[in-house]
């Protein structure tokens, strides 16, 4: 009896502290690599700067552009790379463009569009917060653009024997004010840094939303992708800060 109490009271001392602290030292955990693969669609709104290239269309008899940002839409991909944890290697490419219409006293109608369009290779680190939701930090290197067309039109009938005078004789008269169409190409190198903010769904679906700086260096312009285009000024490009988000389907 003796021996029983003994034991019942043992246990009584010694039992709920080794429970108790079962209990309050969680166990460890371990946060794996990520890893797999992923392609979606990628919409985001550029904050490009207009004013300089408005300059010359208001004082051309044009409209300006509307100067609260372009929308892009375009798409993207990556792949971890295994030999570094949680690093992704992929492409982006991302076009969107603004236009303006005017109409003088002459009936004479002007009409600008700006079309922006870029990609390249995107390499970017991920950083794992809580179950489904990560951050990742990169930055995209690549080549875009800037297509500036103009276009002229005072209407009226165009025929197929006037457009075939004009071309030889090189006086194209009222033909040239009813239809007048340059295209203005300027290409850039471009980079894109960013951080974005992912959520996995499920895991097969997941989305994100971040921001960036889209920057261009480097110009080369041409006119109707033909002819060089010198005198082009250094500030009509398409850089300027970026909103984006995506949808993607893959392994998350």
């Amino acid at each position: 009896m003796k021996r029983l109490v003994l034991l019942l009271a043992l246990l009584i001392v010694t039992g709920p502290p080794l429970n108790a602290q079962e209990e309050i030292i969680p166990p460890k955990r371990t946060r794996a690599a990520k890893f797999g693969f992923y392609g979606g669609v990628t919409p985001g709104w550029l904050f490009v700067d207009v004013g300089p290239l408005n300059a010359f269309l208001t004082a051309a008899n044009g409209a300006p552009l509307k100067d609260n940002g372009i929308f892009l839409f375009g798409g993207g991909g990556a792949a971890y790379v295994g030999i570094i944890s949680n690093f992704r290697v992929g492409g982006l490419g991302m076009g969107g463009g603004i236009s303006s219409t005017s109409v003088d006293g002459l009936g004479v109608r002007r009409d600008a569009d700006m079309n922006v369009g870029f990609g390249g290779v995107t390499l970017e680190y991920v950083l794992p917060v809580v179950p489904r939701l990560d951050v990742a930090f990169g930055a995209m290197i690549g080549w875009g653009g800037v297509d500036l067309t103009l276009r002229q039109d005072a209407g009226g009938n165009l025929t197929w024997d006037d457009e075939w005078v004009s071309f030889g004789s090189g006086n194209y008269g009222l033909n040239q004010v009813r239809n007048i169409k340059r295209t203005l190409s300027g290409s850039f190198f471009v980079w894109l840094p960013s951080v974005n903010v992912e959520f996995a769904v499920v895991g097969w679906l997941g989305v994100r939303i971040g921001a960036g700086y889209l920057g261009m260096s480097a110009p080369s312009w041409t006119v109707d992708d033909k002819y060089d285009l010198s005198g082009t000024p250094g500030n009509i490009n398409g850089k300027g800060f970026m909103l984006n988000g995506g949808i993607f389907v893959g392994t998350f």
